[in-house]
């Protein structure tokens, strides 16, 4: 019998939630298969099989265990099916009686299952779907009570959902204001609940203040419907306002390097290079992966880091290593359509940039009022480090570049202050 335990997801982690299960209680399982999904305060990981046999489930769904319990044995003495041996290169070809002689067994498994299921009819599975189920119900506007869950405990499955809708289910009036009086409750996932511990500890314990400032896009839009097609073929990606912010950021930063910093006791920690964490929305909930050395990469490179990281963590493969260790973060509330906010610090940093979305407004240009596309900006610091006028300086800074470009290429000033030495 081989033990089935939790690992260590990274150093400080002391326990994880059961996510989800792939295999059912019984099913037979090869050496290095994904058997289980577990949540970290940190990260999805996947929980492997580490030998061949049947598998005995221990822990369910949604439990919180510790690293090194065990949630599952195999028995390594079982025989795999045939089926198993087919898919692995090694076929088996059975006679008529040998059939026969298996069957009543498959039968008795079967309702051996069946009965452990209807036994455990009170525990907290049932009526709760599986993350897969839930994802489907909520698209599809279902609630739990409509879907008969056929799972272990009674959880409701995805065949459950999907065989639910095809008998013709009405998902109208399922959630919502329709005038019913249902209450659902679900546990925290760990990621969750430790992102509400870092918030409430970012409020309690740093001077937290925020600064404003609005960034006509006019030429930073120029520049980019100008180019996009063909930055599109030459680099194989698209070419967006992250990467102009990212790179403003950075050469702002090296202005102004207590915005980079971070308190460490009684030290203040200076960083002589630019991780930007960048927010990114994924179905677990916000992340903040890690651009390394943002200061050194061109903004194809940005672009193309970017867009490798968002797509790990939208699919859960994003890993600890690469959301720790940021000096700084920027947030883009605009894709949801925010107009202003004051985001919250990403501890232990110490400022973080909040973009917004682009409207057309009314703004003074030499005199006159011009129609211009505005994006309002907000810096959140810690005054504790940064004072207000390295803070304003800072987002100033920021503005200019986007406002011309060209400044991002010398450092944050005009070519003709590099050419005369200023």
């Amino acid at each position: 019998m081989e033990e089935v335990k939790v690992p260590s997801p990274g150093e400080s982690i002391t326990e994880v939630d059961i996510a989800s299960w792939t295999v059912e209680d019984g099913d037979y399982v090869n050496i290095d298969d994904v058997i289980a999904e577990i949540d970290s305060d940190k990260a999805t990981l996947e929980l492997t099989a580490p030998a061949s046999g049947t598998i005995s489930i221990k822990a369910e769904e949604g439990d919180t265990v510790s690293v090194g319990d065990v949630v599952a044995a195999i028995d390594t003495s079982a025989e795999a099916p045939a089926s198993a041996k087919a898919s692995a290169g090694q076929p088996e070809a059975k006679s008529e009686e040998t059939k026969e002689q298996e069957a009543p067994k498959a039968e008795e498994k079967t309702e051996t299952k069946v009965a452990a299921a209807a036994s455990d009819s009170s525990s907290h599975a049932k009526g709760h779907p599986s993350p897969v189920a839930r994802k489907i119900m909520s698209e599809n506007n279902i609630s739990a009570s409509q879907v008969n869950g056929s799972g272990r405990g009674g959880r409701i499955t995805k065949q459950d959902v999907l065989n639910a809708m095809a008998g013709g289910l009405d998902g109208s009036a399922a959630q919502g204001w329709g005038g019913g009086r249902e209450q659902r409750r679900e546990k925290m996932s760990s990621l969750r609940r430790k992102v509400a511990e870092r918030l409430v500890s970012v409020k309690n314990e740093t001077a937290m203040l925020t600064t404003f400032n609005e960034i006509d896009m006019s030429f930073v839009m120029e520049v980019r419907s100008k180019y996009k097609e063909k930055f599109r073929e030459h680099h194989d990606v698209n070419l967006g306002f992250m990467s102009f912010f990212t790179k403003a950021v950075t050469e702002a930063l090296n202005n102004f390097p207590a915005v980079n910093a971070m308190i460490d006791g009684n030290e203040i920690v200076y960083h002589d290079y630019a991780d930007i964490g960048i927010a990114v929305s994924s179905p677990k909930g916000l992340m903040v992966p890690v651009v390394r050395n943002a200061e050194q990469m061109s903004l194809a490179e940005i672009e193309a880091d970017i867009k490798r990281l968002a797509v790990k963590a939208r699919d859960g493969k994003i890993s600890i290593d690469e959301m720790t260790g940021g000096t700084f973060t920027i947030t883009n509330g605009g894709v949801f359509g925010s107009m202003m906010s004051t985001p919250i610090i990403n501890p232990p940093q110490s400022a973080i940039l909040g973009m917004h979305n682009i409207v057309e407004r009314p703004i003074a240009v030499n005199g006159e009022v011009v129609i211009r596309p505005v994006m309002y900006v907000a810096l959140s610091y810690d005054h504790r480090i940064i004072d207000g006028k390295e803070s304003v300086s800072f987002l100033k800074q920021v503005k200019e570049m986007i406002e011309n470009p060209n400044r991002i290429i010398f450092g944050g000033k005009d070519p003709e202050e590099i050419l005369l030495g200023l």
